[in-house]
């Protein structure tokens, strides 16, 4: 089953750890798909990884901008896999998958803020969705430090 792994973010944004996440993705020679609950937040995360490093950025697209399957990074709001991603982020409310379904990725990152109550009530029903279907389900907490620790 797929690695899920759940992102609890506690004293940071979302925009403070994404760009770290990703790049270790890559790292790995994985692709990412990354799914955001709106367009606003689609172009804000397009924004964000041209420019959270003045050293650097990361190659990325939004669905519709160019050929789809060539990103090694790919943005939507659709619940498709153009680019055939390894690693599905959930962001910002993006939904998950049917979990039944998700067999072609090797993990999907469910990143939350544990300050929303409605987010933190929608990441407990996905957790308990996403064991109840068999995936290999662990939660990542942060720390004072900044860092992320396992948990379960």
């Amino acid at each position: 089953m797929t690695e899920t792994l759940f992102y609890h973010l506690e004293r940071r944004a979302l925009d403070e750890v994404l760009p770290g996440l990703i790049e270790k993705t890559l790292e790995r020679g994985w692709r990412a798909l990354i799914r955001t609950e709106s367009a606003e937040r689609a172009e804000a995360i397009d924004n964000l990884l041209w420019t959270y490093d003045e050293a650097s950025f990361l190659s990325h697209a939004q669905t519709g901008d160019g050929d789809s399957v060539r990103q090694k990074v790919l943005i939507t709001v659709e619940e498709t896999n153009p680019n055939a991603a390894n690693v599905l982020f959930l962001v910002g409310g993006a939904r998950p998958p049917a979990w039944d379904g998700v067999k072609d990725l090797t993990r999907i990152v469910l990143m939350f803020d544990g300050r929303d109550a409605a987010a933190l009530a929608a990441a407990r029903t996905a957790w308990k969705d996403a064991r109840a279907a068999g995936h290999d389900v662990t939660y990542w907490k942060e720390m004072p430090s900044g860092k992320f620790e396992k948990q379960a």
